[in-house]
């Protein structure tokens, strides 16, 4: 089953992409707000960006890391590739610019709501330190909330929560080692 996103109210469809080919095009009514539209099957540019086929070989694509969203009642597993500089972690929202978006119907998610600032530090390895948006609802390091304007040092396997959506981190493996 796949779900797809009604570019006018952001409200999820859900349909059996088996029964139709790739580049197969489907028009869709939306029933929360009636809006008419098409889509082609297997084209998605914020899918391309969150592959989670396998999320192992994708976590060092970039040669930065990624950050795997653990699958619950408001989304899929997703995995969203990092780059170098500052990562925006937020709910998706059309046209909001953030560079790291959860697809998700957790309200407790804020569109900006942390970010990971990723860099080598004086040895060349790389670094990745964390902070809240501020947000509304916080973000957890384990059981700890940041404060406003903690930044925290997180490495491979780091449990992170934002709202009610925990999030592992994936560094990459530096090829100098």
């Amino acid at each position: 089953m796949k779900r797809v996103r009604c570019p006018k109210c952001d409200n999820y469809i859900i349909f059996d992409e088996t029964q139709y080919e790739p580049g197969q095009v489907l028009g869709f009514i939306c029933p929360e707000c009636g809006k008419q539209f098409r889509i082609r099957i297997n084209v998605s540019k914020l899918r391309n960006l969150q592959r989670d086929e396998h999320p192992d070989e994708n976590a060092n694509e970039n040669g930065v890391g990624s950050i795997v969203v653990i699958e619950n009642v408001f989304h899929y597993k997703q995995v969203i590739p990092l780059h170098f500089g500052e990562n925006v972690i937020g709910r998706y929202m059309k046209g909001s610019g953030i560079n790291c978006p959860i697809e998700t119907n957790d309200p407790s998610i804020d569109m900006t709501h942390c970010m990971i600032n990723v860099s080598r530090d004086k040895h060349g390895k790389l670094k990745y330190v964390l902070r809240d948006g501020p947000s509304n609802t916080g973000t957890f390091v384990g059981d700890e909330l940041l404060g406003d304007k903690e930044r925290r040092v997180i490495e491979n396997g780091t449990l992170f929560t934002i709202g009610a959506t925990s999030i592992i981190l994936k560094t990459a493996e530096d090829k100098d080692d």
